[in-house]
């Protein structure tokens, strides 16, 4: 049993590692905030670009808000055992967050290890989708005119790949790779010198893998700082229960 002047010095220790804890659990959740914000954006300006990627990709805004979520719950459960200060609370908080460690630091490497495999699917879709172009409502055909409109790109590789298309033979390069819509005509259009000067040349892959490609860099440095972050969470809910512990603190 702790004497009383022992447990007085410690009170004050406890006491600060409350707060830093329960200002660390504050940032840990508005941070699960920021994740459920991400993937709701990600799903919905983002969805074009997921429709020419494989079925796990865009499953991507999905797990953010998934992730998002629990840190909310997580972060609410954090705030709540060190109000009480309760060890197997505190503990089960820790143990929580090295569980969440661990998933951060494996999605940051898979997503590294595969971004390889990331760019060749895209590129496979995209060229399937101009194979397939068509001016109905059908989805990749869509994703096409909006990649092509937004990034100022056409084709995969350049402009000259639409000449390959059983599009091009009916109606000529689509008009989503015109420089001005006012200033081309289909008769441009299907000729390919003449279209040359009213489009858009560079192809549209290297634009969207270069620019994923420089991102990613900023996406493993966000991962590692999570990570890094959660080990600080993860040992100030291990200090503060064994403080108690140790120390038979109770709360009052």
């Amino acid at each position: 049993m702790a004497s009383p002047s022992r447990r007085l010095q410690t009170k004050p220790v406890i006491t600060c590692l409350k707060s830093v804890l329960l200002t660390y659990t504050f940032v840990f959740w508005v941070s699960g905030i920021v994740l459920l914000a991400v993937g709701v954006w990600g799903r919905v300006s983002l969805a074009v670009y997921f429709s020419l990627l494989d079925e796990k990709a865009t499953n991507v805004p999905f797990i953010l808000v998934g992730a998002g979520t629990v840190v909310v719950l997580l972060g609410t459960f954090g705030c709540f055992a060190t109000c009480r200060g309760s060890t197997w609370m505190l503990k089960l908080y820790a143990m929580l967050l090295s569980l969440i460690f661990l998933i951060v630091l494996v999605a940051a490497v898979v997503g590294f290890v595969f971004r390889h495999e990331i760019k060749t699917n895209f590129e496979s879709n995209l060229n399937l989708a101009l194979r397939d172009y068509n001016v109905t409502a059908d989805r990749h055909s869509e994703a096409v005119d909006t990649i092509q409109r937004t990034l100022h790109c056409c084709g995969v590789q350049n402009y000259s790949d639409w000449e390959r298309t059983e599009y091009f033979t009916q109606r000529g390069i689509p008009r989503s790779c015109c420089k001005s819509q006012d200033d081309c005509s289909e008769e441009d259009l299907k000729d390919p010198n003449k279209a040359k000067l009213k489009v858009f040349v560079d192809g549209c892959f290297f634009l969207v893998t270069s620019t994923m490609e420089s991102k990613m860099s900023i996406v493993a440095g966000i991962s590692f700082g999570i990570a890094c972050f959660q080990l600080v969470g993860i040992i100030l809910a291990c200090c503060l229960s064994q403080y108690i512990t140790n120390n038979q603190y109770e709360m009052v």
